[in-house]
């Protein structure tokens, strides 16, 4: 059975997040191990070492009845989505989240992790600096990014940014690997701001691996590369966009556009990132 891990931290964001999982769950046939990590707070003042003991009991029970108390809900939701078949455990654990992470997939390893995040207004600063941003760089499997106000919708367009690289193959089966659990169609974008042919070869060898009447290949020559993706996206009626984490300076740059009009109207799409 395909293992989904979820970490949470019991936000309004991570529990909207929580349906996707379910979802996606239920497509995979998978379970979903649920994951929040605490640390322990770090006083400063003069003796407190002969505290410590106190204060970490306290954290240590403080956690643990926030975690029993917060667990009710993911039930809660997943029979309100009638996908209280799937099935779901908890961990609760002291320490940071992606050495925990890695740690849990060396001894049973996960197929996906699913995360929530914040929306329109806090994108920036959630990408650039976050604990979310530091799960996509480094987790070892891919990730699926849900923004808070992401509305689910069937996934039947995906949308695979990509420069046609021999290193990219790979990364592009699992996204034709997801995308064939949903019956969708993919599409591949290369952006680029010359009109050199470099890369003639490589798309060809692309369009010779990849003959499926379901995958389609683009390329388009502009200086915005981020504006170019997303009148794509709307032109298309993407789903969901997916890339590796090899592109993950394009990823930022393009939610660093967060007050553009373009920008407020596709922070609702889900994103799928892979490591290379």
């Amino acid at each position: 059975m395909k293992r989904i891990l979820f970490p949470t931290d019991f936000s309004q964001t991570s529990l909207h997040a929580f349906v996707y999982a379910l979802k996606l769950a239920h497509s995979l046939k998978a379970e979903i191990v649920t994951l929040h990590t605490y640390d322990y707070p770090q006083p400063d003042y003069v003796g407190a070492p002969v505290f410590l003991p106190a204060i970490y009991e306290v954290t240590d029970l403080t956690e643990f009845e926030n975690y029993k108390g917060h667990v009710p809900m993911l039930r809660d939701l997943a029979e309100q989505n009638r996908l209280k078949d799937v099935k779901v455990s908890h961990v609760l654990q002291y320490g940071e989240l992606i050495p925990t992470l890695i740690d849990m997939h060396q001894k049973e390893p996960f197929d996906y992790i699913v995360m929530g995040t914040k929306g329109v207004t806090g994108w920036a600063e959630t990408f650039l600096g976050s604990v979310t941003r530091r799960v996509v760089n480094d987790a070892p499997v891919p990730v699926f990014v849900i923004p808070e106000q992401a509305h689910f919708n069937p996934f039947r367009k995906f949308l695979f940014i990509t420069g046609y690289q021999p290193e990219e193959i790979p990364v592009f089966k699992k996204v034709l690997a997801l995308a064939s659990i949903y019956h969708a169609q993919v599409d591949c974008l290369y952006v680029k701001p010359d009109h050199s042919t470099a890369d003639n070869m490589q798309l060809h060898d692309w369009k010779t691996i990849f003959d499926e009447p379901y995958v389609r290949f683009h390329r388009l020559h502009s200086r915005d590369i981020e504006g170019s993706v997303l009148d794509f996206i709307e032109l298309h009626h993407i789903d969901m966009l997916a890339m590796t984490t090899h592109h993950r300076n394009f990823f930022e740059r393009l939610f660093q556009t967060s007050l553009s009009e373009k920008f407020v109207y596709h922070a609702q799409l889900p994103m799928f990132t892979v490591t290379v």
